[in-house]
């Protein structure tokens, strides 16, 4: 009786063209342009020309004649360059600048660009380092030109070295999987999981239903499977999408795949993570559908759990793989997005991934607990 429920279930869910789109189709979409985004700006300032506006028969601007993705505009007003858009960032020496050099005296450079343009920031940071070379060699020329070691000027040089292993493109990639998987299962899920109880509500066949010979246990099994083999399928095929995509259309986030000997361990468990989650997920769901009196009400109540489940990027987006600790492998959905990470970065720490599966199928059964005890209750299932 059971899988005859479920089968059935299935099939008007996949029968409906709307449900389809909305569960297939638009997070393939969405996922297809959220992975393009992030390797754009992964790529982004590689092989960039930036346009700097100087003033004409500006002999200091040969500092630059070296640097290829730096193009001088020449230009009575730099300034207006900048803001008409043909410049990114305007470089203005003060009068008699090198004659000023020359003499020994202090000399003044305006630099100018728009702040909250990424292309102009970059541009001008460019510029600052040039500048501040070219300051350099003008401080070692003065001491040499009075006898004394440039070296005076630095008592101590500074070298940065890194100590972790983590890659760029691997942290980009890292914080995307477990962003679409999640975005994904919620999409997919969410129209079925509001049609199967606030639905049927709304569109009184739930009493129907309800004197059929069935108990209300099997059934309110058969409709929470549904949503979570829904939200699975969606989220496999929204993964393997992207994955094509990265293999195939990117170059940068191509290179922070490589597993090595586990990756095949490393994909199954990311299908289990996939798995549990849409469980988890389904029984959010299913607690919102049962509450709505219409499917206008139940998406009211899910839409906080599709808000929710993005909310770790900003906590762990910053965070380095080993200030990762057990509470947050303990937190629901927080644990998805920290076990996919390790896995990317080819981490697999059993003590994790166990800690992140118990907790989120015991949340996952109190949830179901509390929705199999709502449609027990008629105030909750008759509309």
């Amino acid at each position: 009786m059971l899988l005859n429920i479920y089968l059935k279930e299935m099939k008007d869910c996949f029968r409906d063209s709307r449900t389809l789109f909305l569960t297939v189709l638009l997070p393939i979409i969405m996922m297809t342009g959220l992975t393009i985004f992030y390797e754009k700006i992964l790529g982004s300032g590689e092989g960039e020309v930036y346009s700097l506006a100087i003033k004409q028969s500006a002999d200091e601007a040969r500092m630059f004649d070296g640097m290829k993705n730096i193009k001088l505009v020449e230009t009575d007003q730099p300034e207006e360059a900048v803001k008409n858009g043909d410049a990114q960032a305007a470089l203005i020496f003060g009068s008699d600048f090198k004659a000023k050099i020359s003499a020994g005296e202090k000399a003044d450079v305006t630099l100018m660009g728009d702040n909250f343009s990424q292309k102009s920031s970059s541009l001008m940071t460019l510029v600052t380092n040039q500048l501040n070379l070219y300051e350099k060699s003008i401080v070692s020329e003065r001491l040499k030109e009075k006898g004394t070691d440039p070296s005076v000027t630095e008592p101590f040089t500074i070298s940065q070295k890194g100590v972790s292993n983590e890659d760029t493109s691997t942290s980009m990639l890292a914080m995307l999987i477990p962003l679409i998987l999640s975005i994904a299962i919620g999409i997919g899920a969410s129209p079925a999981a509001l049609d199967l109880f606030a639905g049927e509500k709304e569109k009184k066949t739930m009493e129907a239903l309800l004197m059929t010979p069935v108990k209300r246990g099997p059934l309110v099994l058969a409709k929470w499977l549904t949503i979570s083999s829904i939200g699975t399928i969606t989220g496999l095929i929204t993964l393997i999408v992207v994955a094509l995509e990265i293999t195939f259309l990117t170059e940068n986030l191509k290179k922070a795949v490589s597993f090595g000997d586990h990756t095949l361990l490393i994909v199954l468990l990311g299908i289990l993570i996939a798995i549990v989650y849409s469980m988890f997920n389904a029984s959010l769901l299913m607690l919102a559908s049962i509450a709505g009196k219409s499917i206008k009400e139940a998406q009211s109540y899910s839409t906080p759990v599709m808000m929710v489940s993005v909310f770790p990027v900003m906590f762990i987006s910053t965070m380095g793989i080993n200030e990762l600790s057990t509470v947050h492998f303990a937190i629901p959905i927080m644990n998805i997005f920290c076990m996919m990470k390790e896995l990317i970065f080819g981490i697999i720490s059993w003590e994790h991934i166990l800690v992140g599966f118990g907790t989120n199928i015991l949340c996952m059964g109190i949830l179901f607990a509390a929705g199999r005890v709502m449609f027990k209750k008629d105030k909750w299932v008759m509309n």
